[in-house]
């Protein structure tokens, strides 16, 4: 099938979780499909990665997204009923460029990643496959209940109510939506009561995550993050992390070390440095960070978000403690796969009953990369959404 791909970013090179699931779908369906990918990007220098997705597609096009607190955006946000985060994409050059690009292809389908890029796409018979990596309404939520100050609190209110309006108005224009969770599946059809939700699951490349770990040392432990710093759940997993977590660690495990990594770190999580505790922001291969650490620590407690973090480090055969939301949707059971809690020093507790009972660290190492092996393979979840493509053209044509 001739398809076109709307995408809010470019989905190289590899830096979130967005990028990584956009980029093994775009590998592993291109041996189907023509693809032709539309793309967001930030800035002038993203254009030099366009020769490496065209590997995989029969043409790239990008566009200069808007940055959020421009004038622009912020104008067309309280001018119109459209959210923030929508009013960043909203683009009348990407919308003639679509039309043209329809006119001229006769794309079989359009498959959009996330609710906000929907506006651009111009009315035609083409069915629509709507890819919603997380519920955007519950994300914005969860940021906002932590907001004190009275006037920002209210105007967020209103973006996140405009999100939720938006959300289900998309998910019914759709002609299927697929959804990266069973929980995500369920809150959108408890919303939308007669939704059709696909379920498409992320995945992960576990053979480059196979190489061996490094042998388990005796005392100086090293406890990981890994995160994305511009998703603001991540942010907060950390504060949580350093704040309320790892003194109880420290206590029982002096010796050990604290190793946040990822890209975009606040000033904030760059202050957390000290003689225990290490941030990295520039690191060349992930792989490297899983080898060397002991276990994952993820206390992730804001909905949403891609965990790739979860399912790297399993297929890596390193141990995770993180909590319900965290490893949500993964089908992992705790004290077989990981273990999990939703009580901030009982985090503590697991993570330093994981370190110091062997028989334990290797029964989860191994359980968890058996079952990334089994469900989170990309050449599966690929054909997975191969056939909803098929399916969702049959249905037009019906």
């Amino acid at each position: 099938m001739k398809i076109l791909m709307l995408t809010p970013y470019l989905p190289y090179p590899l830096l979130s979780g967005g990028q990584i699931r956009t980029y093994n779908l775009l590998k592993n369906l291109s041996h189907k499909h023509e693809i032709t990918l539309f793309s967001f990007i930030r800035n002038e220098k993203e254009k030099q990665y366009i020769n490496r997705l065209k590997e995989y597609c029969v043409a790239v096009e990008v566009f200069l997204k808007r940055p959020p607190w421009t004038l622009t955006s912020l104008a067309l946000s309280a001018v119109t009923f459209y959210p923030l985060v929508v009013c960043m994409y909203l683009n009348k050059v990407v919308k003639e460029a679509i039309a043209k690009a329809i006119e001229i292809e006769r794309f079989d389908l359009i498959h959009a990643e996330t609710f906000y890029v929907m506006p651009n796409i111009p009315n035609y018979s083409v069915p629509i496959i709507l890819i919603e990596q997380t519920i955007e309404y519950l994300v914005y939520q969860h940021y906002t209940e932590l907001v004190s100050f009275i006037p920002k609190r209210i105007l967020m209110d209103w973006d996140v109510a405009k999100i939720h309006f938006w959300e289900k108005r998309f998910w019914k224009k759709a002609t299927r939506v697929v959804a990266m969770s069973t929980s995500d599946k369920q809150v959108m059809q408890n919303l939308v009561s007669d939704l059709k939700v696909d379920l498409v699951p992320n995945g992960v490349d576990t053979t480059f995550f196979s190489g061996k770990r490094r042998k388990e040392k005796k005392q100086d432990k090293t406890i990981l993050f890994v995160g994305n710093f511009k998703w603001l759940q991540n942010r907060e997993a950390v504060s949580i992390l350093v704040k309320d977590i790892w003194p109880h660690i420290k206590k029982d495990l002096p010796q050990a070390k604290l190793w946040i990594v990822g890209r975009y770190p606040s000033e904030e999580i760059l202050n957390f440095a000290s003689s225990s505790i290490i941030v990295s922001q520039d690191i060349d291969d992930i792989r490297e960070v899983y080898k060397k650490s002991d276990v994952l620590l993820a206390p992730l407690y804001g909905p949403g978000g891609t965990r790739f973090k979860i399912l790297e480090s399993m297929a890596a055969g390193l141990p995770v403690v993180t909590t319900a939301t965290g490893i949500e949707g993964l089908g992992a059971r705790h004290g077989y796969h990981a273990l999990i809690s939703n009580d901030k020093k009982s985090l503590a507790l697991e993570t330093v009953r994981l370190l110091t009972h062997r028989s334990l660290y290797q029964k989860l190492a191994e359980n968890g990369r058996k079952l990334v092996e089994k469900n989170f393979n990309w050449i599966g979840i690929a054909n997975s959404l191969d056939r909803i493509y098929k399916e969702a053209a049959q249905e037009n044509e019906n």
